[in-house]
């Protein structure tokens, strides 16, 4: 109504709105109460803790965050104050599924059969990946195990999930280990251990 009283009359506008005219030009001396001044107040404050998190704390650790600062509130104000400002956790770091995910392009049965127990190096490796959180974003390891010794026999880390950083940890356990012998590699079978390469 403020904006367009040079167009319209504020009494027009009131009768338009269902509103008294007394209510608006008491809006204009005090637009926000004293509690809708702070509600903007603590969400802002909110807003900075939840970019410092790297975009990453929920309701509790924003709530812990400004009980440290010194403010007074309570954690249903804070659920109140996030949900308004859109303001969520980022929970687990897998992505949601696409319109693209399907089943692997190859599946294999499970010849592993949760066997862990192994009588000699170079029968069994088993591989994953994993996500790292960094400053700049997220960097994606792959591991390859050596279940005989426990040791970590090749790794390849990468800014990018492809194939390409599995691949590369596999090269490195091949060319360091240069096994005899057949070695099952058992994986989770997601696409980037699937694919044609």
């Amino acid at each position: 109504m403020a904006e367009h009283r040079g167009q319209f009359s504020v009494r027009a506008m009131c009768r338009c709105l269902s509103i008294q005219p007394s209510g608006f030009y008491a809006w204009l001396q005090a637009p926000l109460s004293k509690r809708a001044q702070e509600d903007r107040r603590q969400t802002e404050l909110l807003q900075e803790a939840w970019v410092e998190s790297g975009k990453v704390y929920g309701q509790r650790k924003l709530h812990d965050d400004l009980l440290e600062q010194g403010e007074n509130v309570c954690l249903n104000r804070v659920a109140r104050l996030t949900k308004l400002a859109g303001i969520k956790a980022q929970i687990g770091y897998k992505r949601r599924p696409s319109k693209y995910g399907g089943k692997p392009s190859i599946v294999v049965d499970n010849t592993l059969n949760r066997q862990f127990d192994v009588e000699a190096p170079d029968r069994v490796w088993v591989t994953d990946i994993t996500y790292i959180r960094t400053q700049e974003g997220f960097a994606y390891l792959t591991v390859v195990i050596d279940l005989f010794s426990r040791r970590v026999v090749g790794w390849s880390m990468q800014n990018r999930q492809t194939t390409d950083v599995v691949l590369q940890a596999l090269l490195m356990a091949v060319w360091r280990r240069k096994p005899k012998a057949k070695v099952l590699i058992h994986s989770d079978q997601g696409s980037q251990f699937t694919s044609m390469d």
